[in-house]
């Protein structure tokens, strides 16, 4: 007897899925559900059979039940690419191709406008047109989003809009992400919510990551409060919001968005609202996303307003370094170089100052006062700064042996200094890492972009020219990106020149931060 109860009992595990669909009438939430237990078993093609004994049960679930065999179909297409199981997708992909598109397009014609499964079947569309890469991606995507207004209009599942637009964004879609955030914020708003619910709403999804929904939610919370709230408070909020997306060591910023609020609280007249650690956020912020001569009014602002400021030097010599190498003012930078280099605690700043001074003298011709700030250098390092003193004893070495700076850094400062309108393109160069501010010993991948004009078929064979310091790698010509271990406290300079076979394209710099 008991044998014959486990056997009843296996069939019963086996079959489940077959009972719970003949026991009651298939719902969408059923198929759903049931849909969720097949795919974590990768088995698609025993959730299609599922689906097809079910077809002519029901006429008012038809459209989920094709919109669940597009999207089993779709999965199955997905798993099979990712395990390489080519005997079936060669076998079997274009069967399974025609079937996503068969029962997708029949659930966009069957369905009204405020029936849900006519967006999700757009969007599986789009998917399906964006992975294959064919002709008709665009089309998709300009129908889809036609298809979200539509519905955002109608229908008041606020959720399924919110799911599309991360869907869009994971796909890097970021101007279609952006247009289907707003549709889900106006029907937020239009809820009815409160200003603090709206402001919780934004920092849930700050803490999610999810940056473009909490900008979006932000704006409309901005311009709430802008109406509700006396100046003082609505400028508390506005530095609030600023400092959740301004750039930082760890944890989620958007550089442009904090600068936006930033913008917001002085274009009100409220100049004076920031203070010292404000005013240091906003120039940091600005560096970091290359805005330098924006970034050194302010570095200027800090030293001027707060001359005690921990940032001090930090500032000097940072304005010293966009004189130098985004604004070719050699003279002003020289200016705030000597400001630290007259110091007589030689901290991480000083010794760069010295190296710079050095350098720019050295590039000018003045080979006996480069020597100068050079020996002034190694007399005071104390031990320290390795990374420095290896640069330093190599333009020593070069002044003595007359020989000229080494090509790289050379062809660096001339691009840089000369200020020459030269350049085949300009702007066309950007430097990035994907660290600014860094821990000791800590790693930085460094990488340059290079938006170059179409060239037809012929692909351009580019050079990336390295100099500064490079925290110890040594990247070849052919190396547009490379990993640096910055071991000594202070500020890093990192130069690129790229170069095409019609020469010199353009030059960048960064600066990282290790503390």
């Amino acid at each position: 007897m008991s044998v014959l109860r486990s056997m009843a009992l296996f069939l019963c595990l086996i079959l489940w899925p077959s009972f719970v669909f003949s026991a009651t009438p298939p719902t969408c939430a059923s198929i759903a559900e049931v849909k969720d237990k097949y795919f974590a078993q990768n088995q698609y093609n025993e959730f299609i059979d599922e689906l097809n004994s079910y077809k002519d049960k029901d006429k008012l679930i038809q459209p989920c039940i094709d919109y669940y065999k597009a999207l089993g179909r779709y999965q199955q297409l997905k798993y099979l690419e990712e395990k390489q199981s080519w005997d079936d997708y060669f076998a079997n992909g274009n069967t399974y191709r025609e079937q996503i598109l068969e029962n997708a397009n029949k659930v966009i014609v069957q369905v009204a406008n405020t029936d849900p499964l006519k967006p999700k079947s757009m969007l599986l569309l789009w998917q399906f047109h964006h992975d294959q890469q064919d002709v008709l991606t665009e089309q998709a995507l300009v129908d889809l989003m036609t298809e979200l207004n539509v519905y955002a209009k109608e229908a008041n599942d606020i959720e399924l809009i919110k799911e599309t637009a991360d869907k869009l964004l994971t796909y890097e879609e970021k101007s279609s992400a952006r247009l289907a955030y707003k549709l889900y914020v106006d029907k937020l708003v239009a809820s009815q919510i409160t200003e603090p619910q709206l402001k919780k709403v934004a920092a849930d999804f700050y803490k999610e990551g999810n940056l473009e929904l909490a900008m979006s939610v932000y704006d409309v919370y901005v311009e709430k409060i802008s109406k509700s709230l006396i100046l003082e408070k609505f400028i508390g909020e506005l530095f609030e919001i600023a400092s959740l997306f301004v750039y930082k060591a760890q944890g989620f910023f958007d550089m442009a968005f904090a600068e936006k609020i930033y913008s917001r609280i002085e274009g009100l007249g409220q100049k004076d609202s920031f203070n010292q650690e404000t005013i240091y956020l906003r120039a940091l912020n600005l560096e970091k996303m290359h805005a330098y001569k924006d970034a050194a009014k302010f570095y200027l602002s800090l030293t001027q307003l707060y001359p005690e400021t921990k940032h001090f030097e930090e500032a000097i010599y940072k304005i010293a370094m966009i004189n130098a190498y985004a604004s070719a003012d050699i003279n002003e930078a020289k200016k705030y170089f000597e400001i630290l280099a007259v110091k007589t605690v030689f901290t991480s700043h000083v010794i760069s100052s010295l190296y710079q001074l050095g350098l720019l003298t050295q590039w000018q011709g003045d080979l006996i006062k480069a020597n100068m700030y050079y020996d002034l250098l190694l007399r005071n390092v104390q031990g320290k700064y390795a990374a420095i003193v290896a640069l330093t004893k190599e333009r020593i070495k070069e002044i003595q042996e007359t020989k000229p700076i080494s090509y790289n850094l050379k062809t660096f400062l001339d691009l840089s200094l000369k200020n020459e309108s030269s350049l085949i393109e300009s702007n066309s160069a950007e430097l990035r890492s994907d660290k600014y501010i860094l821990e000791n010993k800590q790693n930085a991948n460094i990488s340059s972009l290079v938006n170059m004009p179409q060239s037809g078929c012929n692909q351009i064979q580019l050079q990336y020219i390295w100099s500064g310091d490079l925290g110890g790698a040594n990247p070849t010509v052919m190396e547009s990106n490379f990993q640096g271990t910055y071991v000594d406290l202070g500020t890093k300079e990192i130069n690129i020149v790229i170069i095409s076979p019609a020469g010199a394209i353009d030059r960048s710099f960064i600066m990282v931060d290790v503390y």
